[in-house]
């Protein structure tokens, strides 16, 4: 069967530019009200019924038979054993990748995750301590296709950050364990594994059952499901983000191959149908030349059919006067990768101020920091590069403050604390920094 591929043709030139920029752009993280009853009932009956109910939804959604959930958890003998049957090429893989991703967020902890203090004029200490989480969970999606890499992702920073236990859930539909996955977990130093999936599995980690131990927070994308239980369990546990479909947002002067562009804006819509590949490009000569590899390129493809379906019903080809307009809608964007596909990144990045990841000239695709570049790859979606960031080491610590206050500062501190807990009523506050002003005379 031939797909075809064919994204929404737009020019900012255009009278209906912004109403069709806008169409296309639509996306709401809204679940339908089914999934949000299903998955009310499922965490429900996860927090009251523990394991019974973990092992009764994994039969009927995964179709996995076990009489306990300790049967459901993969021991570290077998991720070893998984590790060590894979072909060479790919042990050596998730080593080198596995060892980039460490490498990049033990510099992100040295620059923005270490605890710090100093002593003011009245020898008062003032600071921040950084700790790590006790425990994390990290949801590792199943289904469609396998992602070591989002095992890496996940599970690095927390190694990282020092998080004391990492819990991995992954759906194993029918049983079927990936080994791939199964080996990240053993590269990446994850201390439990259980094959449960889906909002079952968000529940079980967020509120903890008889087998499975109750985490601090959880990360990692899912199905709507999953996105579903992670908003409605948030409070009782951290999560990093909702995530949505996936995307990916290329600026090109003219200067790049056409096949690699091509291939770039497939490298998303290849994840699901959802996701949404986008070209912004002043040449419309480029623009004809990157459509017509999409053409040629397409039925090469394993995933066409996903990719047709993603292209036609969300991509766009965008003509825009210039790069400066172009750069002026990736920010309205704030897509989750920023490709700028050019001869002179250096020249527009100071333009972009909004997106998950910015990806530096022609050679640098958006595939390799999917994998191994070591910057994390999970990513704000749906716009909300705008007021969020990356995964990262600091998901995995929170921050306490630090006040050591001198006898001196007990007193010029004391007077201003006394004036504004009395400007608010409050007179328990203001009499007890009275009391230390008294005390430090």
């Amino acid at each position: 069967m031939t797909f075809k591929a064919s994204p929404l043709r737009l020019s900012t030139q255009s009278p209906d530019f912004e109403a069709q920029f806008q169409q296309r752009l639509h996306w709401s993280a809204d679940t339908d009200a089914a999934i949000e009853q299903r998955v009310t009932d499922i965490l429900q009956a996860v927090r009251q019924e523990g394991d019974a109910a973990v092992l009764r939804l994994s039969q009927q959604f995964d179709g996995l038979q076990a009489a306990s959930v300790a049967e459901l958890e993969i021991p570290a003998s077998e991720l070893q054993t998984a590790f060590d049957g894979l072909p060479q090429p790919q042990r050596q893989a998730l080593q080198q990748a596995a060892a980039r991703i460490r490498r990049y967020h033990e510099a992100q902890k040295q620059a923005a995750g270490q605890s710090w203090s100093y002593r003011d004029e009245d020898g008062s200490l003032l600071g921040q301590k950084v700790t790590p989480l006790d425990r994390a969970g990290i949801y590792v999606p199943g289904g469609k296709a396998a992602y070591p890499s989002s095992v890496l992702m996940n599970a690095m920073p927390a190694q990282v950050a020092g998080v004391g236990q990492i819990i991995m859930v992954a759906p194993t539909p029918r049983g079927e364990k990936n080994p791939l996955v199964l080996a990240a977990a053993h590269v990446a130093g994850v201390h439990r594994v259980f094959t449960i999936g889906g909002a079952q599995a968000i529940a079980a980690l967020a509120y903890g059952t008889q087998t499975v131990p109750k985490v601090d927070k959880i990360t990692g994308p899912g199905n709507a499901y999953v996105a579903s239980a992670k908003k409605h369990v948030f409070g009782q546990v951290g999560i990093d983000m909702i995530a949505g479909p996936s995307e990916i947002l290329v600026l090109a002067d003219g200067s790049t191959p056409p096949d690699w562009v091509a291939m770039d804006l497939f490298s998303q819509a290849e994840h699901d149908e959802l996701a949404q590949s986008i070209l912004l490009c002043p040449d419309a000569a480029y623009i004809d030349a990157v459509q017509q590899a999409i053409d040629r390129l397409l039925p090469t493809l394993p995933r066409a059919a996903i990719i047709a379906q993603s292209l036609n019903g969300r991509g766009a080809l965008i003509q825009t006067r210039d790069m400066d307009e172009a750069c002026a809608i990736s920010n309205r964007i704030a897509p989750e990768h920023l490709e700028i596909s050019s001869r002179e990144p250096q020249r527009w990045e100071p333009l972009l101020r909004h997106a998950g990841a910015i990806f530096l000239g022609a050679y640098t695709s958006e595939s390799l920091g999917d994998y191994c570049a070591g910057p994390n790859h999970v990513l704000p979606t749906s716009g909300t590069a705008r007021f969020s960031s990356p995964l990262s080491v600091m998901d995995f610590q929170k921050r306490s403050s630090l006040i050591e206050v001198s006898p001196a500062g007990a007193r010029q501190l004391g007077a201003i604390a006394q004036v504004l807990a009395e400007g608010e009523g409050l007179q328990a506050h203001a009499q007890a920094a009275a009391m230390r002003m008294q005390a430090g005379d």
